[in-house]
C-alpha cells in the first residue's frame, strides 16, 4: 500500500510517498528556518504563507521522485493536529482537495504519533508494545505505545517543553535560532559540572516534567553576570544546561520503564537528535539489557515520511476522514 503524506504543522512544508508504513519511496522537505532566523523564532503568519507557496511543488516532487502519479497512490495522509493552526490548515485543505479530485481516502494523522512512527522507518523490526519518550519544541511526553493506534500518556511537561527550554535558554546565551541545535554543538566543548543547575520535579507525579524553573535559573545567571559586567563561559553554561535537561528526561523515563516493566524504549521528536540524550539512553538501556530505538537524525525533525508511516497504521485501523476534516492546534495523542 502506497500513501502520499503531507506535513505542514510548523515551518517545514513536506511531502512523501511511503509504502506499507516502513519503506520511504520519496521524501521532500522545504524548510523555512533561514527566514525565521531573522525573527528569532517561527512567525505563524509567515509560516502559513510559505506553506501556501510551497505545498504544490513539494507534493509534485515527492510524486516524481517516487516515479508515481496521484492516481497510483492508495491514500492521502495529512497532519491535522497539533501545531500552528494556520499552518495545519494549509496542509489539511490541500489534502482534502487532492482527495476530492482523485477519489482517494484521506487519513488524518496526529503529529506526535507520526514522530513515534519515524522509528518504524529507521528500525523496520520495531513493533509495539514499547515505551516512548517524545521530546520536541512543543511537547515532552512519556507514552505507552500499546499498539500502533492505542497509546496512553504516563507523563508530560507541566509548563515548558524540553525543546522550548533549550531554545529560550540558547537565545539568552546569544545563540542563533534554532537554539537547541546550536546549544548541543557548543556544549560538546564545555564542562557540564561548571554550573550546578536545579533539577525540578513535580510532587505526586513522578513521570511529569517541569522545565520552566530550570530555564529561568539559567536566564537569571546570565542577567546577574551582565549586571556585574561579567561574561560567563558559554560552552560551560550550555553543557551544564544540557546535562540538567537530559538528567530530568532520562530519570523520569527510566523510572516509568521500571515501574511498568517495559524493556523496550524508544525516543522521538526533534530533541531526540540531541547527542547527549541519545548517548545517555543508549548507556542506560545497555546497562540494563533493555532494547533501545531512536530515529536517524534526518527523521528527528518534521517530515512527511513519518506521517506516511503512521498513516498506514491509521488506515488499517479504519481511521478515514470525511470532507469535514478540520485542523486542531491542540489535541491529545490518545484520542486522535
Amino acid at each position: 500500500m502506497r500513501i502520499l503524506a503531507l506535513e505542514s504543522s510548523c515551518d517545514e512544508t513536506a511531502a512523501a510517498v511511503v509504502e506499507d508504513g516502513r519503506t520511504v519511496l520519496s521524501s521532500v522537505v522545504a524548510s523555512q528556518v533561514e527566514e525565521h532566523k531573522l525573527y528569532g523564532g517561527v512567525v505563524p503568519e509567515i509560516a502559513s504563507r510559505r506553506h501556501c507557496e510551497a505545498i504544490v511543488g513539494v507534493t509534485q516532487k515527492a510524486l516524481d521522485d517516487a516515479g508515481m502519479t496521484l492516481d497510483e497512490v492508495d491514500a492521502i495522509a495529512v497532519t491535522y493536529a497539533p501545531g500552528l493552526i494556520g499552518a495545519l490548515l494549509v496542509g489539511v485543505n490541500f489534502a482534502k482537495g487532492l482527495a476530492l479530485s482523485s477519489g482517494k481516502p484521506i487519513v488524518p494523522v496526529h503529529h506526535l504519533r507520526s514522530h513515534i512512527a519515524a522509528n518504524y522507518i529507521t528500525s523496520p523490526e520495531l513493533k509495539p508494545p514499547f515505551l516512548c519518550l517524545i521530546v520536541s519544541g512543543g511537547h515532552s511526553h512519556i507514552v505507552e505505545v500499546k499498539d500502533y493506534t492505542d497509546l496512553h500518556v504516563l507523563g508530560r511537561t507541566r509548563d515548558d517543553a524540553a525543546g522550548e527550554a533549550f531554545d529560550k535558554a540558547a537565545r539568552a546565551m546569544g545563540m542563533p535560532y534554532p537554539g537547541g541545535v546550536e546549544m548541543d554543538r557548543r556544549a560538546e566543548g564545555g564542562n557540564p559540572k561548571a554550573f550546578p543547575l536545579p533539577h525540578p520535579t513535580v510532587d505526586g507525579s513522578p513521570y511529569d516534567y517541569s522545565f520552566s524553573g530550570l530555564k529561568t535559573s539559567v536566564i537569571n545567571l546570565i542577567h546577574n553576570a551582565q549586571q556585574k559586567g561579567q561574561t560567563l563561559p558559554v560552552q560551560d553554561l550550555a553543557a551544564s544546561f544540557r546535562k540538567a535537561v537530559v538528567d530530568c528526561l532520562v530519570k523520569n523515563f527510566v523510572k516509568a520503564a521500571q515501574d511498568t516493566g517495559s524493556t523496550k524504549l524508544v525516543i522521538a521528536g526533534g530533541v531526540s537528535a540531541n547527542s547527549l540524550l541519545r548517548s545517555r539512553l543508549q548507556k542506560e538501556c545497555g546497562d540494563r539489557g533493555w532494547e533501545f530505538y531512536m530515529p536517524e537524525l534526518k527523521l528527528c525533525g518534521d517530515n512527511a515520511a513519518m506521517v506516511g508511516a503512521q498513516g498506514y497504521y491509521e488506515f488499517l485501523a479504519g481511521n478515514i476522514a470525511k470532507m469535514d476534516l478540520n485542523a486542531h492546534a491542540a489535541l491529545p495523542i490518545e484520542g486522535s
